[in-house]
């Protein structure tokens, strides 16, 4: 199969890879939206910069080769992401997570009073992170077990 450059593409998948690649550069763009938003401390703004630095020649790799190495990392990165996103959720008690001891969100009002609405915002934000983690991690496994049975069933008829 040509590709519009020219070059010869290896059988195989395209549309799961590139579903994956497109996911993982949607969690990239989520990374540099949230740093450069300045809702949190500078330090985590600069490590959120550099996670998506890491992940954007994967997103590459995927959607270019559909390199079981990008896959694995990218499995890992997202399953790492579920992981401390689920405990900043359970340590801020579902309202939002905090960062260098400042406080977890900004739902208290006025009169000190703590608004449901803000705590459930903050949830919600958390669990569609973990959401879309959950569902890169699965893209990414789901697609290294299916280029695995692809090389080996192309094997299999080889010998």
């Amino acid at each position: 199969m040509a590709t519009t450059t020219g070059q010869v593409r290896a059988s195989g998948p395209v549309l799961h890879p590139r579903i994956c690649a497109a996911l993982t550069a949607v969690s990239c763009a989520v990374h540099l939206w949230l740093a450069a938003s300045g809702h949190h401390q500078a330090w985590l703004g600069i490590l959120m910069i550099g996670l998506a630095a890491v992940c954007v020649p994967c997103t590459v790799h995927i959607w270019r080769h559909s390199r079981v190495g990008a896959l694995h990392q990218v499995t890992v990165s997202a399953l790492a992401m579920v992981g401390l996103h689920a405990v900043l959720l359970l340590s801020a008690g579902g309202s939002g997570h905090a960062h260098g001891g400042g406080p977890a969100s900004n739902a208290v009002g006025v009169s000190g009073v703590v608004s449901t609405h803000a705590l459930s915002s903050g949830a919600a934000g958390l669990l569609l992170v973990i959401g879309l983690e959950i569902t890169t991690a699965l893209l990414a496994a789901t697609l290294v077990a299916r280029l695995r049975r692809s090389r080996t069933s192309e094997a299999a008829v080889a010998s």
